[in-house]
């Protein structure tokens, strides 16, 4: 048997002696050595410029293809629909809200941050397992951020669920049950955020910059403290959505649907808001500071950034400064993001590459409606 096998292995040798340098069918009399061992019979393979039968070859793309218009619709109530179509297969629909950190109180403080861990919990018309199951059944990806301005309700699915997909998203909002298991479980897991604080000092930085730059709503608090977890309860949350998740300062976008599909889907689902009058916008007056934290840790960290006027209202500096941010880079002395991204960048040829005592040197900002901060963060080892 085995001389059998060598045998043929030798043939197979000879028999590939032979190149062929076109893509026209070749006609094999064997199939290869794994052929041969299971029985396999001959096979012929199709050329390469021949399409395949039965599969329809796509249009190729022009070459310019014209930006899609942002279409905008305001409800009776104020609340404003906007979207943008593309041509790819997915969409993703959010709902914005014009409230954050800003408009907490003393005795609401923290709740941005707990209505963050609560979203798509357990609402009136579902339960949380059920809406889990609603989102995985059309492989839909479902997220929530708060920020000090702005709270965000976003879904990314296929086109094809829109109703779907705005549906969940407004019962999501209008609608939580904020049931008192869920409520403690999340301020269980805000309390190990708090104590893993010390972990993330880039993050701990960011917030007390705000703290000690400005003074008025930007200086409170994104993260829940301890003593707001404290107070927090169903009652704080309700009452807070009850007097900021009004009309209009409700925005619902969407990329990659119809514009008048949306509007269609929608308006019965949030034309029922009423349309308060909207609150005037807490005010900051950004005063500068410093701010000094000792910490049971090998490196020092260093943050020093400067006000942006005018932030998101002034775009024209807004777009300067996010584009400098871009230009001016940084990272990590190991590793920056992967494999060549921001190796370029002028922190990173000019700082990281000259001092090898600088662990990471990047640049960052983080504008808001009327101001805004851009700065650079720094670790370096600690001085003994």
């Amino acid at each position: 048997m085995y001389r059998a096998v060598g045998s043929h292995l030798r043939s197979l040798k000879n028999h590939g002696a032979s190149r062929f340098a076109s893509t026209s069918v070749v006609k094999q009399s064997s199939g290869g050595l794994f052929s041969w061992l299971l029985g396999g019979g001959s096979s012929q393979l199709p050329p390469l410029d021949v399409p395949l039968p039965g599969i329809t070859i796509p249009p190729p793309l022009p070459d310019f293809v014209e930006q899609s218009k942002t279409k905008i619709t305001t409800l009776p109530n104020g609340i404003k629909i906007a979207s943008e179509t593309s041509p790819g297969a997915a969409a993703s629909v959010g709902l914005y809200i014009d409230c954050g950190s800003i408009y907490e109180t003393p005795g609401s403080s923290g709740a941005s941050h707990l209505l963050e861990r609560m979203a798509f919990r357990s609402t009136a018309n579902r339960s949380h397992l059920r809406l889990v199951r609603e989102v995985e059944a059309i492989g839909g990806n479902v997220s929530a951020s708060a920020s000090r301005e702005q709270m965000s309700y976003t879904y990314d699915a296929l086109k094809s669920y829109a109703p779907e997909m705005v549906e969940v998203l407004v019962d999501s909002v209008r609608n939580p049950a904020f049931l008192e298991w869920e409520v403690k479980e999340q301020l269980q897991k805000i309390k190990s955020e708090i104590s893993e604080v010390s972990s993330n000092p880039q993050g701990l930085l960011l917030e007390a910059l705000h703290s000690a730059g400005y003074s008025g709503a930007l200086a409170k608090p994104l993260m829940a403290t301890e003593s707001a977890i404290r107070r927090l309860d169903i009652s704080t949350l309700e009452e807070f959505i009850h007097e900021n998740y009004t009309a209009p300062r409700m925005v619902l976008a969407a990329s990659g649907l119809e514009h008048d599909e949306l509007v269609s889907i929608a308006e019965p689902l949030l034309s029922d808001l009423p349309g308060v009058k909207r609150h005037e916008e807490p005010k900051s007056v950004y005063v500068g500071g410093d701010y000094r934290c000792q910490a049971d840790s090998p490196n020092t960290h260093i943050a020093l950034a400067f006000e942006v006027p005018g932030g998101w209202r002034q775009e024209k500096t807004a777009m300067i400064v996010t584009v400098l941010q871009m230009l001016m880079g940084g990272g990590g002395s190991f590793s920056v993001g992967g494999p060549g991204k921001g190796m370029h960048s002028r922190l990173y040829l000019r700082v990281l590459n000259k001092y090898d005592q600088i662990e990471s040197f990047s640049a960052f900002n983080s504008i808001y409606n009327d101001s805004g901060l851009f700065g650079i963060h720094a670790a370096t080892v600690s001085l003994s």
